[in-house]
């Protein structure tokens, strides 16, 4: 049987991975996930050189020395998938003969209750942005479709479409969904493209250099408005998500409407949602009330 180095094998992996049109936001998290793990081993067990050489017992010690440092289970749980990930690919191309992750517990996630924004709290953080038309636009699609930030960075201006209205989002896997624009949403991206600087990329939102703005930009734009609202909860741009999501849910939306809207792979996903709705549903039944 060949060996193989450790990094030759996340090459590898990452290649495999490739092949698979995984995106490359999901290649990155591996690669990170992975190459920690790699370094840990490098640090602490000078015997291991290749790929045979890691053991069950060099996975637990990591994962140890991971809730040591006072990683959540959430995290580490995320990193044993990525190992675990990394040496089945390595079995099935019989690089090992079997993977030293099979059968370690993944590490209890625990239970975070998921944050969203009542009415009055994005709408603050709305009314702040009202004078800038890029802000309130970006604002108001994370608030009015809940997709995600690197989705939202990514949408070019060809995606939006005034006249249906909608949005073609391309999510994960690349898959495409086509989400319907509310009155608001027409309304902001409408202002927004008005003042929207000319620029050789067609990607829809542009930093203040006139460059497409990064995920990144986009996070710290909505942590400033958060902030200058005086929102003391830790709200993110996954926050517009959920609060997008859940208000639909609790106005009696369907999850698998839900789930398209939101590009779910998983109705799984989106039942947390639809629980949330039902904690309103007499509310609901009245506000659909037959008679």
């Amino acid at each position: 049987m060949r060996t193989i180095t450790l990094e030759k094998g996340l090459a590898t992996f990452l290649d495999g991975l490739a092949g698979k049109n995984r995106s490359a936001a999901t290649l990155r998290a591996y690669r990170t996930d992975v190459l920690q793990f790699i370094t840990f081993l490098h640090e602490n067990n000078v015997a291991i050189i290749g790929v045979v050489d890691v053991g069950k017992v060099d996975v637990l010690e990591y994962l140890a020395a991971l809730a040591r440092k006072g990683l959540t289970g959430v995290a580490r749980a995320r990193k044993v998938s990525a190992i675990r990930e990394y040496f089945r690919f390595l079995e099935d191309m019989e690089v090992i003969e079997r993977s030293p992750a099979a059968g370690i517990e993944t590490p209890k996630r625990e239970k975070h209750t998921r944050v969203f924004l009542r009415s009055d709290e994005y709408t603050k953080m709305l009314s702040l942005a009202g004078g800038n038309p890029r802000d309130y636009a970006i604002l108001q699609v994370f608030l009015q479709t809940g997709i995600r930030v690197s989705e939202l960075a990514h949408l070019t201006r060809a995606d939006v479409d005034l006249t249906k209205p909608a949005i073609t989002v391309h999510g994960k896997g690349n898959a495409e969904r086509e989400i319907t624009l509310e009155k608001r949403g027409v309304q902001a991206l409408k202002n927004y493209l008005v003042v929207r600087p000319e620029c050789l990329s067609d990607v829809l939102f542009l930093n203040y250099k006139g460059e497409p703005i990064s995920d990144r930009g986009i996070r710290k734009l909505v942590v400033k408005y958060r902030k200058n609202a005086g929102i003391t909860k830790r709200a993110s741009c996954h926050t517009l998500r959920h609060t997008f999501a859940t208000y639909k849910a609790e106005k009696g939306v369907s999850p698998f409407q839900l789930k398209e809207w939101l590009g779910h792979e998983n109705l799984n996903t989106t039942q947390i949602y639809v629980h949330l709705g039902k904690q309103n549903a007499k509310k609901i039944m009245e506000q659909t009330s037959l008679a």
